[in-house]
């Protein structure tokens, strides 16, 4: 059974750090993208960055580019995003999720996780 949990979410202030991480279970993921996605009340879920297990190709959206990096432990099969100068904008919850080949969309992910909140204020 495909799993995927999220832990390192929480309070912080703006221009501060968090790195979330997503264990991965349940899958050869040598051929999986894994991405994580955002969602804010009232607001689409959005790819935040996605990383291809087999090539390391990535995507970043460009609110994020120069702040965020996505990195895997093939070994422990965890990713890990990791998060430094935290805006406002940045409160959301964050997901991570499996995709059978690399997507910018949710549409495109198949297995969820259960999501961990991130929230940025003073």
């Amino acid at each position: 059974q495909v799993q995927l949990k999220e832990s390192g979410g929480g309070l912080v202030q703006p221009g501060g750090s968090l790195r979330l991480s997503c264990v991965v279970s349940g899958f050869s993921w040598d051929f999986y993208t894994i991405g994580w996605f955002r969602q804010a009340p009232g607001n689409e879920r959005e790819a935040v960055s996605c990383m291809s297990a087999s090539d390391g190709i990535t995507y970043y959206v460009d609110s994020v580019i120069g702040r965020f990096t996505i990195s895997m432990d093939n070994a422990k099969k965890m990713v890990y995003l990791q998060m430094n100068s935290l805006k406002p904008e940045d409160t959301a919850g964050y997901y991570c999720a499996s995709a059978n080949v690399f997507s910018r969309k949710a549409a495109g992910y198949n297995y969820w996780g259960q999501g961990t909140q991130v929230t940025v204020s003073s």
